[in-house]
């Protein structure tokens, strides 16, 4: 039987959180098309104002200001235009950080995802231990996975671009 994770879950640093979310399931539920669950494949740690990758490295903004809520939060940014990226917060209040759910089975590329999921910015701020359209149910299985570098921040720095915060599950 599958469980929607607690709020607890999510109070964690995440560099904890990242890699456990690998193996677990998004569920998703599209009003005509009913509940579907996607296995996590690929997320990417964001962490504190310190992280020059991370949003909140520019400091609290009204963008950023769901980061420093406690964890279990969506916090959703649009790229390019068109491309919402979904993210989880993670830790204690004014800690802010976040993973960024890159890829689930059959499905990479965070912006392919939002797309197919309809995720838009609705989803900013909402709580995924009450929600009844987006929440994360635990798979009760260990996940192998390997750590590489983030993708897509040069703008941070060597010593930011180069963290292997970078999750993916391996072949199961």
């Amino acid at each position: 039987m599958y469980e929607k994770l607690t709020k607890e879950f999510f109070l964690r640093d995440v560099l904890e959180v990242a890699p456990d979310l690998l193996g677990k399931y998004l569920v998703i539920n599209q009003k005509k098309g009913g509940i579907t669950r996607y296995l996590i494949t690929e997320v990417e740690a964001y962490r504190g104002e310190e992280d020059k990758a991370c949003h909140a490295s520019k400091g609290r903004t009204k963008r950023t200001e769901i980061m420093y809520h406690e964890g279990g939060k969506i916090y959703v940014y649009l790229v390019y235009g068109m491309y919402w990226m979904l993210n989880i917060v993670t830790g204690e209040k004014d800690n802010p950080q976040a993973v960024l759910i890159r890829g689930v089975k059959n499905f990479q590329g965070p912006g392919i995802l939002s797309r197919k999921f309809k995720i838009n910015g609705s989803f900013y701020g909402e709580d995924l231990s009450d929600s009844n359209r987006i929440w994360i149910e635990n798979s009760y299985k260990k996940s192998d996975f390997y750590t590489a570098p983030r993708i897509g921040i040069n703008y941070a720095g060597d010593e930011w671009k180069n963290k292997s915060w970078r999750f993916v599950l391996k072949d199961e």
